[in-house]
């Protein structure tokens, strides 16, 4: 679908629908066209994506070993 710039003022909302639709929409000046409107893929963020896959993590908050903590310190 090609429309000029002022139908694209007007009608932006109907112009943005079409374009999520998969319909491609091309803004012109006159009968030359200068923009492509295109709908930006929508991709979810998902929290645990790796989760059970990673192994168990170690666990910060235990008590070192002696030995290990003596190193730690310099001793």
């Amino acid at each position: 679908m090609q429309v000029p710039v002022h139908t694209a003022k007007s009608q932006l909302s109907k112009l943005i629908e079409a374009a999520l639709a998969g319909e491609e929409v091309v803004i012109a000046k006159g009968s030359r066209p200068v923009v492509r409107l295109v709908a930006i893929p929508q991709t979810g963020f998902r929290l645990g994506l790796l989760a059970g896959q990673l192994g168990t993590p170690p666990d910060f908050t235990a008590p070192m070993a002696d030995d290990d903590l003596a190193a730690w310190e310099g001793d």
